[in-house]
Formats: structure tokens, sequence, C-alpha cells
């Protein structure tokens, strides 16, 4: 090798590492990037052969070249964070985003997403998230924008109650106490059933008779409670104490429902009275109220599962599932080409994406309220940076010392 070529080595390894240390400082600046994957230099020689007739001679080498830039794809500390939509990869995957309303594809393992003024659940840099919809507790198949606008808990229509209501066994006859039963019907219709009941002139008996704020009965209306000795319910309309069903009609009522068949829990299981409704010398009182209904209700909170399900708590005290988020992973991830803002898209080198949802087939899982941190050890890349700053300060060597041969040389033919 002439001194020449020296030269040349040395220029080839200020080359290579004034990329590395531009790699470097990539990864260094993107220390706090939330998501954000680390790259690594990959170095190749270079060398010449000498052919004499045919034959080689010798084989120098000619210094050194950046072969090309690895991805690093270790996992990112995972650090907590008080917002519900901030969510991080546990393993394998990427988000998938979108611009609104375009079929271009962005993937990022960035899990910062808010929802934006449409109601659209977006990155920070405005691509809506992708998802599968729940409808009725069952998972769409389709992937679309997670839309969250408008989101309502559907009303429950009542199907039971039970009352603990305590009527005076020492009442005298044609004392009459009112119980209220607050009811939904299935448009989520607040309906109070005003049951009154009346004592009868000797046992311990009460006559019930029951109207609806809405609607009207149509069966079951009125009746009868006995209680025993004890003040225990022993007889409902004339037989063993049983439960009693009211079939509420709602077809003239202001705003129409579906009809009502409503159960009044009096006794357990076995048939036995569960000490709800009683009949003691006690002032008569209303002391609890329960029934499974409800109305319909407005968003107040989300939540999210591993399995990628976005959860809604409504102000009804009801939780629905909304949506599954959707992940892709791909064959060579390393064939990603990065688009700037943490995202990346498919190229040939990676392959098409294989889309699916968290926890399954191979995918990582999600966790609630994380973030995924940059996967930069800062220590290891000052590390790095040092040992790249030393190889170029040789490679400046290398030149400046040939400088100094080839100045000795001209010098020599003087």
């Amino acid at each position: 090798m002439s001194l020449i070529s020296t030269l040349f080595t040395g220029v080839s390894g200020l080359s290579g590492q004034s990329k590395a240390m531009e790699i470097i400082g990539d990864n260094i600046a993107n220390v706090n990037t939330v998501g954000f994957k680390g790259s690594a230099p990959v170095f190749g020689d270079i060398f010449s052969t000498v052919l004499h007739n045919g034959a080689v001679t010798s084989q120098l080498g000619g210094g050194s070249q950046l072969s090309g830039v690895l991805q690093v794809w270790d996992q990112g500390a995972i650090e907590h964070s008080p917002n519900a939509l901030d969510l991080a990869i546990d393993g394998n995957g990427f988000f998938i985003t979108s611009t609104h309303g375009d079929t271009d594809q962005y993937f990022t393992r960035n899990g910062q997403f808010r929802i934006n003024e449409l109601g659209l659940v977006q990155t920070m840099t405005g691509e809506i998230l992708k998802g599968f919809e729940y409808n009725a507790n069952v998972l769409s198949t389709t992937m679309e924008d997670i839309d969250l606008a408008g989101v309502q808990s559907t009303p429950n229509a009542s199907t039971y109650f039970n009352s603990g209501t305590q009527l005076n066994a020492a009442s005298t006859a044609t004392t009459t106490f009112i119980t209220p039963v607050t009811l939904y019907n299935s448009v989520g219709s607040i309906v109070t059933l005003n049951i009154t009941f009346t004592k009868a002139a000797s046992t311990n008996q009460w006559g019930y008779n029951a109207i609806p704020s809405e609607g009207t009965i149509t069966a079951g209306a009125s009746g009868t409670v006995t209680f025993d000795t004890s003040g225990q319910l022993s007889k409902v309309d004339g037989e063993d104490a049983a439960d009693h069903t009211f079939t509420l009609n709602f077809d003239d009522a202001t705003t129409p429902a579906v009809e009502m068949s409503l159960n009044w829990d009096l006794v357990d299981s076995a048939g036995k009275t569960h000490g709800k409704l009683t009949g003691f010398a006690a002032a008569s009182n209303n002391n609890s109220l329960v029934q499974d209904g409800y109305a319909t209700g407005t968003l107040l909170g989300l939540s999210v599962t591993s399995l990628g399900d976005i959860t809604g708590l409504f102000n009804n005290g009801q939780t629905e599932l909304l949506n599954r988020i959707a992940m892709a992973d791909f064959l060579s991830p390393s064939g990603l080409n990065r688009s700037g803002n943490n995202k990346y898209t498919e190229s040939q080198e990676s392959g098409q994406p294989t889309i699916g949802v968290p926890d399954t087939g191979g995918l990582g899982k999600i966790l609630g309220e994380s973030l995924e941190l940059s996967n930069v050890d800062i220590a290891q890349a000052f590390v790095t940076m040092i040992k790249t700053q030393q190889a170029y300060q040789a490679s400046a060597r290398l030149i400046t010392t040939t400088d100094d041969l080839l100045s000795e040389s001209v010098n020599l033919v003087r």
C-alpha cells in the first residue's frame, strides 16, 4: 500500500466515524422520546486486490465504510402515567395509525394518545389510532378509526326489585303506607311504582295496590300480603309466600317503551322469605331498595386492558366494552422506513404487516396508563461516543502522519 492509499484509508475512517457520531447523536437526542428505538452503525472493511498475470498477489485493506444502520428493537423501560390513553406495548408489535380519511398506515411504539375535537383517538401528531369496534359486546372484524364521539351507555329496563319495607302490625284497620319504587323502562325513562299498603281489619294482613307514574299495569296490580306471628311474610295473595309479577304497558306513555314484566322479589331461591318485607309491631318505614335497571349514561372515563380492550365508565355506574386496539408486526421490523415523529412505514424489506390484537399470535400485551420509554442507554451511548471520538482522532492522526511522511519524501527528492 502506498502513502497515497494510506491517506484514503484515513479519510474513510473520518467519514465512517463522523457518520457513526451522527447516529450516536440521534440516539442521545432521543433519550426522552417515548417509544424511540435506538440505532447502531454497521461497518465493513474496504480492501483492494493486486493481480499479476491473472493471479492474486496480495489483498490490502483500504479502510472502512458504513455498511448500514441497524435498528435496535430492545424493549424500553415502562413508566406509569396518569392518562388512561397513555399506552405501552410490552412485547412485539406496533400501534397502527393513519391520517383521518386516508388509507396510508403508519406504525409506532409511541403510545401517547388523546381524544381530539371529533372524538377520535389520535397521536400527538394527529394520526388516528386503529381498532375494532364492539357492538353489544360483539367484536367487529373490520379495522377502523377508534371513534368515541357521542358514546353512551344503553339503558336497561328493570326486571326485578326488592324493597326493604316494614309494615306496622299494630296499625288500625284502613291505615295506609306507601312504598315508592324507582324503576327504568326500555328507553331509560324513570318510572315510579307507588305501592300503597292498606291494613286489613283483623289479622296481620295488608292489601296492596300498585300505580305507576308512567304507563299502566295490565296484570298483578293488587293483592294481599300476610305475616305470621313472628312478623315474617307467610302468604302472598292468599297462597304460600312467593315472588309476585307486575306487567307494565307503556303504549300510552309520554315516551312509549317495551312492555315490562317486573318481578317483586319476596322470597329466596329456596322459596323462603328473605326478610325484606316484614310486619313487626314497629313504625312503618322504607329502609332499602334494590332493582336492576338503569338510565342511559354519558361517558366519564376510560380504561384499557392488556388485551387492548377500551372500556367506558358511564355516569349511570355501568361499564361497557367500546373498542379493541389493533396491532401489527413484521417479519423484518429492521426493514421498516422511518418517517419522523417516531413513525414507521412498511417497505419491501420489512414485508407486509401481520395485523392482529394484543396478547395473541406473538403480539405483545397493552399496559394502560403506562408509556414505553426510549430504549437508549445514555451511559452506553456516552461510552460509544468516546470510542468513536478516539477512532476519529486516530484516523485524523493517520492522515497527519502520512502527510508528514509524504513531505519527507518530497524533501528527499529536493
